[in-house]
């Protein structure tokens, strides 16, 4: 029997799922800097040829692979939430999920490497802005559906209180990864909990006014 033979937008996908592991693989060992286009195409198995024809730079396949991270982190926090039972094991599993995240975020030095060029590249900083975004009015929407199902209030608006905890989320993430035995998964987990206990659960008399969505951008640029 005859294999199959593929058609060209499958082998199209085929080199560009290849030439993703390569660059995931390389970008993680080396560095974005370190990593040339031909570190890539050899470590894949391609020419420059087949790179080209399927992305215009590395930092066009950076914003792919960071994209895709996002995503995948968005419905893990996703699936959190769509699990029944009540606001504080929602909470708990929200807890837990960040911790996890701050010891098994693989490509979380990639990320590092993207701020860090976005400072100095406008055009690559509108995709990693974007994409960022996209994180932060997720977290806004979660943090306040909690606090509508809990009936507490929001001692800030939702919208920075997620840039507030993602960024606190993101600085443990980086003490980890340069300190990883200080930052200890207790010790994460402690820190992500009293934020949420005494930030989050905070009872008040007065209600803050609903999020609307498009306000997140202006918070995380102030």
């Amino acid at each position: 029997m005859k294999p199959e033979r593929l058609s060209h937008a499958r082998r199209k996908e085929q080199t560009r799922e290849r030439l993703y592991g390569a660059a995931r693989t390389m970008f993680l060992e080396k560095g974005f800097a370190a990593t040339s286009v031909e570190d890539i195409v050899e470590a894949a198995g391609y020419t420059r040829g087949a790179f080209y024809s399927n992305f215009r730079s590395k930092q066009d396949l950076l914003v792919e692979l960071l994209r895709r991270d996002a995503e995948e982190a968005q419905a893990g926090l996703r699936a959190i939430f769509q699990e029944k039972g009540t606001t504080e094991l929602a909470r708990a599993r929200m807890i837990a999920h960040f911790v996890r995240s701050c010891s098994e975020h693989e490509c979380f030095p990639l990320w590092v490497e993207a701020y860090l060029l976005a400072r100095r590249d406008s055009a690559f900083q509108e995709h990693v802005h974007a994409l960022r975004h996209e994180t932060l009015l997720q977290v806004s929407a979660h943090i306040q559906t909690l606090l509508t199902e809990s009936d507490n209030a929001l001692p800030l608006r939702a919208d920075a209180l997620a840039l507030g905890f993602v960024s606190l989320f993101e600085g443990m993430q980086l003490v980890s990864l340069c300190y990883p035995q200080s930052a200890t998964e207790p010790l994460n987990q402690a820190v992500l909990a009293e934020f949420a206990s005494s930030v989050l659960y905070r009872q008040s008399t007065e209600k803050t006014p609903p999020i609307r969505s498009h306000e997140c951008r202006t918070v995380e640029n102030r």
